[in-house]
């Protein structure tokens, strides 16, 4: 199987004390706030990961952590 990159869109009310939450408690490939709109931030997390392990298992760790309102897939490519 081939090693797959996903990229999570967080949505939150305080994106930067859930930013800091997310790094601590999963450690992603990458993360970065985002401005979309009105001051509305986002938080964009990748995780690299195997094909096989597939995305729902980051998708659930995002959204039990504390302050999490949505998740959504924003692209998920094979590396």
């Amino acid at each position: 199987m081939g090693m797959v990159a996903t990229v999570f869109k967080v949505y939150s009310d305080d994106t930067e004390g859930t930013a800091k939450a997310i790094k601590e408690k999963l450690s992603p490939k990458s993360l970065q706030l985002m401005e979309i709109a009105f001051g509305i931030k986002v938080i964009k997390v990748m995780f690299v990961h195997e094909d096989s392990e597939g995305s729902n298992i980051f998708e659930d760790r995002l959204r039990n952590i504390e302050g999490v309102k949505e998740v959504e897939v924003e692209d998920e490519t094979l590396l």
